[in-house]
């Protein structure tokens, strides 16, 4: 797949013709980062002229993830099982990431670089901004220890505001924003989160296996309230 750059951003999509994803975790009956899920939805609603229900429920029950679908006909809700927890391995992509401030039902890149990824034998693809930047996978977040501060792709170059994100900006006192060449991961301790699957490590980038550090897996067991 040859490298493109993108034009315009997903997340700045058409919001008539596009809706809003959040993908909760259930977990111990309840829905532990709902208030993180809720706050970033009516942001980006707001932003993208969509409308919302006054009240949402916060999804409860067994463990599982819920997704719900937003959009001007209204929300629609579903539910899967929780992904694998092992140790991903990530392939960086040939496709550009677009820009994807916005948690939009239009993923098509995403969808094919992590077809393409898997194709190879990787679990994920590590998209690249246009420039050549660290961005992020196509389903989760990347982080990295930077000496004593965990670090991430800055919002800036327009990325997700990822709730799980959010989660461990509370945990660590803030992260530390950076904008990357993949040249800078190199020999770093990586590991990616989202908000239905945690913390979980980086087991390969590119082939090249990737270094653990116990305070990821530290992280790992504080993530869920």
């Amino acid at each position: 797949m040859s490298r493109r750059a993108a034009e315009g951003g997903v997340g700045q999509s058409d919001s008539r013709t596009v809706g809003l994803i959040e993908t909760v975790r259930v977990r111990n009956g309840i829905a532990p980062l709902w208030a993180l899920h809720l706050a970033r939805l009516r942001r980006s609603a707001a932003e993208l002229g969509i409308p919302l229900p006054a009240k949402l429920a916060r999804p409860a029950g067994p463990d599982r993830v819920v997704r719900l679908e937003a959009g001007p006909a209204g929300v629609t809700v579903t539910d899967r099982a929780v992904g694998a927890t092992r140790p991903v391995r990530l392939v960086t992509a040939g496709e550009v990431h677009p820009g994807y401030s916005h948690k939009v039902t239009d993923r098509a890149p995403f969808d094919a670089a992590r077809e393409a990824a898997r194709a190879s034998g990787a679990d994920d693809a590590l998209l690249l901004t246009a420039g050549g930047r660290v961005a992020e996978a196509t389903i989760w977040t990347l982080f990295w220890w930077d000496g004593a501060r965990l670090a991430t792709p800055a919002l800036g170059l327009g990325v997700l505001p990822g709730v799980a994100r959010a989660r461990l900006s509370l945990i660590t006192g803030g992260l530390a924003e950076r904008e990357l060449l993949p040249a800078g991961l190199h020999g770093r301790s990586l590991f990616v989160a989202n908000a239905a699957r945690g913390v979980v490590a980086v087991a390969e980038l590119d082939g090249v296996p990737v270094p653990a550090d116990p305070r990821s897996a530290a992280l790992a067991a504080a993530f869920w309230p």
